[in-house]
């Protein structure tokens, strides 16, 4: 007979989201009958989650900018640490979103309850102090990335690393023709993806770089073509107004859909994240820009340690593709970058190779061995 079990969950974005359906899907495999609740965004609750706050509302960027919402992000984590303690499930998962979930793992911790956290921060980067914080908060961490678990090993935090889901959701070799098909773009066409993010924070500030730099390139390739998926309702209208500023682009608008339009297109100019990742198992060359307010960056910019800011890159230990940060996002500088793999047909196939080998190392049935290795923390006396 199967245990009914009670699983907390909090996931702040869009990758989190798709991150804890996959999870969803595994933790049934052990607990048939469990319940999953907390907050989620559109994929988990398809799934069957009990989302008590929209997640849209925690989906806030840079250090400055959460400050404004600050008073309504605490009122719904003292909600959710209330609820959880007033209802104690079998255990509770943060899913990446670590200002906001670490707190919560921690308050539920010291009350008993088995925390796991899925998706390290990168701790490892910057801020190196926060993991005296992560051993306090978390029963176990759950990595994407080999080098992370090495880390946590280091600093003796309970680890496992468990590859990414997404690189087993993804086929090693991606379906351009069938990808077209499905929107409509002719086979033939040269074709740029255009992904400013999900976010409105970053829509608003590389929005309009990106339409600026696809009509530069135009400027030089006359037949190239444009998709730009738009994440959600608020993000179309958002990206509509702003291209509404502009002179007529051949560029096409795609309600979702971003795995489409990145497999689709012959290269990709897209804001630094998660959807990196996915560019890269579908080995598609890419342009990865950043742009954040200034304080924000000023702030940033004297704690990270590391090198890269790409995960790509991170993944690799080396620069594969090109980072655009701050003042180097330019129509100039990134036209040129997207126009060089038009020219450079074999630096493109040799970057593809290289995306292969990433793939390779992060296929791990990630989201049955996260569901693993939390059902044996449950089990746990």
């Amino acid at each position: 007979m199967h245990k009914q079990i009670r699983i907390g969950i909090v996931v702040g974005e869009a990758s989190g989201d798709i991150l804890g359906a996959s999870l969803m899907t595994a933790l049934r495999q052990h607990y048939p009958e469990a319940i999953f609740e907390g907050i989620g965004g559109e994929r988990m609750i398809a799934a069957g989650f009990d989302s008590h706050y929209p997640q849209e509302r925690l989906a806030v960027m840079g250090l400055v900018e959460p400050l404004m919402r600050l008073p309504e992000l605490l009122r719904i984590r003292k909600g959710v640490v209330q609820h959880f303690i007033d209802n104690p499930p079998d255990v509770f998962i943060g899913i990446d979103s670590p200002d906001f979930n670490l707190t919560i793992e921690e308050r539920l911790k010291q009350r008993g309850i088995k925390t796991v956290h899925y998706v390290s921060p990168s701790v490892w980067a910057w801020r190196q102090k926060r993991i005296v914080k992560i051993a306090r908060a978390v029963d176990l961490m759950l990595t994407l990335l080999p080098f992370e678990a090495q880390f946590y090993q280091q600093h003796k935090v309970p680890v496992c690393f468990v590859g990414h889901s997404l690189a087993d959701d993804i086929a090693m070799e991606p379906d351009q023709q069938r990808a077209r098909e499905v929107l409509g773009v002719d086979s033939a066409s040269s074709v740029i993806a255009l992904m400013p993010g999900s976010r409105g924070g970053e829509v608003k500030l590389l929005g309009p770089i990106f339409w600026q730099t696809a009509q530069w390139c135009l400027q030089r390739d006359p037949d190239l073509e444009f998709l730009v998926p738009a994440a959600n309702a608020q993000r179309r209208q958002q990206i509509d107004e702003q291209l509404a500023q502009l002179p007529e682009l051949p560029i096409t608008i795609v309600d979702g859909q971003s795995h489409e339009v990145m497999e689709a297109a012959d290269a990709v100019l897209m804001a630094s994240g998660t959807t990196t990742l996915e560019a890269m198992l579908l080995k598609r060359p890419m342009v990865v820009a950043y742009k954040m307010a200034w304080l924000s960056f000023a702030i940033i910019s004297r704690l990270v340690k590391s090198p890269f800011f790409s995960l790509p890159n991170l993944l690799a230990g080396k620069e594969l593709v090109s980072e655009v940060l701050q003042k180097q996002v330019t129509p100039e500088r990134l036209g040129s970058e997207l126009l060089s793999f038009f020219q450079n047909p074999e630096k493109t196939r040799q970057l593809k190779n290289e995306f292969v080998q990433l793939h390779e190392s992060i296929r791990c049935d990630a989201s049955k061995k996260a569901a693993t290795a939390i059902a044996e923390l449950i089990e746990q006396k």
